[in-house]
């Protein structure tokens, strides 16, 4: 008797759908052909052991199985499920006139009980879109994939549960998530809190311009300075999530493995901190079967660097075309995988080997020329792409001691919110642009213009300051925010004074 179960194969972000034909018929082989995996090959004795423990018997037939499209290669023990059912189906075991109705993914355990698979949210959509009337998965991911309206989504236990579902001996009750009420219910709820910090009202002011135009910032300064705690501190005063990026954020999360049983929708931005020995691989993404890397379960959120020059240099090099492309294409010979990875790069470092260079009250003991070296191990190329460079220094015991409250987050963010509302205006006919550093150089031109007294700041700090010529745009982009910020028109000479203020490192001389 030959059968079809679907089920789904996760490329990218993205799921295409997997037919699973089942023949059973005279003889004693067993065949699964269609480019399957170890791990899926290897799913014939776990198929075989939970069946046993569900009280059926294996077929003692031939039963060959072909998973089509042939020409995609199907990876991970996802497919134990819908393989099982097939088989089963094709024995005479269950009702078959329904298969087609669903779309069945899961892992079986020896036992029977299914175990939670990645990708779910992803497979869920491709249901919807390809008119499946149901999922049946397992129960860990059914709130992830009840994300998805107008599907029908069973979470199972074990497989005897799917069989009796599908035998119509057993209700399973749907899983029902309001999609709105949940985003909205969790959305700015945050432990931590900018009325934590103590002093640093210029770094804060940094940080808010940063959030306000999405621009990249580099913190430099010595340890203990509060530069971790700040940096942790980025999510709380971002505008929040709409619910688009919410959907998109939870797909990688979800082909990734990193969304949790009890999560249905992620409502906060990703705040990813990978430590300094990470690969350019694990950073970016890829492998034989790729999956997305720190910058892409970034997407939408925040990337922290802490320790920036003890990153290999290879690693960071990798960060240059994703920085301004906002999206990492990975090449394999059979495929091309693309991921999302719109971030907002927030990097950490001490000023030299010591940490101490320019601490007010500790002395350097770094050697001649130690300092520009330390700095070196980051390219020009990466420095041209973080818009901000501030110097955080110690915090004195005056302001650290003192009970007055500082502004919160919900107050920096109000203000972080109204200027991306302005961005948002200004951007509407621009394709693929939503904040200020988006802004390519025809766009700074038409949206940054210069009156006669902030064209002759900008000159001279230019000249006197021996700024870079890379510094020019990301000066405009900055003193762009700022004046959003300001709820300003035009960029103003006090603006551009104050962009200026943002680009310690490349002033010539800062280091030595």
């Amino acid at each position: 008797m030959l059968v079809k179960t679907f089920g789904a194969a996760v490329q990218g972000i993205d799921a295409t759908i997997i037919t699973i034909e089942v023949n059973v018929s005279q003889g004693i082989r067993f065949m699964l052909v269609g480019l399957p995996d170890n791990a899926i090959k290897e799913s014939h004795e776990r198929i075989i052991s939970a069946i046993q423990f569900c009280g059926m018997k294996f077929p003692h037939f031939q039963v060959i199985i072909n998973m089509a499209p042939a020409d995609i290669r199907k990876e991970g023990s996802a497919y134990d499920l819908p393989l099982a059912i097939g088989i089963l189906a094709g024995a005479g075991d269950i009702l078959s006139d329904e298969l087609d109705r669903y779309v069945i993914m899961g892992e079986l355990s020896l036992d029977g009980t299914l175990q939670p698979i990645k990708g779910a949210l992803p497979i869920a959509i491709k249901a919807r879109q390809e008119g499946y009337k149901g999922l049946i998965l397992p129960a860990e991911n059914a709130n992830e994939a009840a994300v998805v309206n107008n599907l029908e989504v069973y979470g199972a236990v074990n497989l005897m549960e799917v069989i009796d579902f599908l035998n119509k001996k057993r209700e399973i009750t749907p899983t029902v998530i309001d999609t709105r009420k949940e985003f909205f219910s969790h959305l700015g709820q945050f432990e931590i809190d900018f009325s934590d910090v103590r002093g640093q009202e210029n770094v804060k002011r940094a940080f808010e311009v940063a959030a306000a135009g999405g621009h990249n910032l580099i913190l430099v300064g010595p340890p203990g300075a509060g530069k971790s705690m700040l940096a942790k501190r980025i999510p709380t005063i971002l505008p929040p999530f709409t619910l688009y990026e919410a959907l998109e954020t939870t797909k990688i999360h979800s082909v990734a493995g990193k969304i949790g049983k009890e999560t249905s929708l992620m409502t906060e931005r990703p705040f990813r901190s990978p430590h300094h020995t990470i690969s350019d691989v694990a950073l970016v993404g890829g492998g034989g079967n790729p999956q997305p890397g720190e910058i892409s379960l970034a997407h939408n959120g925040v990337l922290f660097l802490d320790e920036l020059p003890e990153f290999k240099r290879t690693v960071l090099e990798v960060m240059r075309q994703p920085l301004e492309d906002r999206r990492i294409t990975i090449s394999r010979a059979r495929s091309t995988v693309e991921f999302p990875a719109s971030f907002m790069l927030v990097a950490a470092m001490n000023p030299c080997p010591c940490g101490y260079y320019n601490h007010p009250t500790r002395e350097c003991v770094c050697g001649p020329g130690v300092v520009q070296k330390y700095l070196s191990r980051i390219s020009g190329p990466l420095l041209d792409r973080i818009d901000i460079h501030i110097e955080v220094v110690p915090v004195p015991f005056e302001k650290l001691s003192e009970c007055q409250p500082s502004e919160t987050s919900e107050q920096i963010r109000e203000r972080v919110i109204q200027a991306r509302n302005i961005q948002l205006e200004r951007f509407k006919g621009e394709k693929g642009v939503h904040c200020n550093a988006q802004m390519t150089s025809k766009m700074l031109h038409k949206y940054a213009q210069l009156g006669d007294e902030a064209a002759a700041k900008l000159k001279s700090a230019m000249l006197k300051l021996n700024l870079s010529a890379r510094a020019y745009d990301r000066i405009l982009k900055v003193a762009r925010t700022i004046a959003d910020l300001d709820h300003s028109e035009n960029v103003e000479a006090r603006h551009i004074s104050e962009a200026i203020n943002y680009r310690n490192l490349d002033r010539e001389g800062w280091a030595g």
